[in-house]
């Protein structure tokens, strides 16, 4: 599912990739926490089906790459 928050997804990990350096594995420690995280918060942001958390790792890894 692609929405906005797919756009974010890619250009914070783009960032982080380009500007940061850090190595695959810490990438999806982060990328992966994030979206866990994601459940349980309270907010109406974080509220997504599991198809759209996977859909984010992907924008995520693609921004990243």
């Amino acid at each position: 599912m692609i929405n906005f928050y797919s756009l974010l997804h890619f250009i914070l990990y783009f960032f982080f990739g380009r500007y940061l350096f850090f190595s695959w594995k810490i990438f999806l420690l982060i990328s992966l926490s994030w979206e866990l995280l994601e459940i349980f918060l309270p907010f109406q942001f974080a509220v997504e089906t599991f198809e759209n958390k996977f859909s984010d790792i992907i924008f995520n890894a693609l921004g990243f790459y």
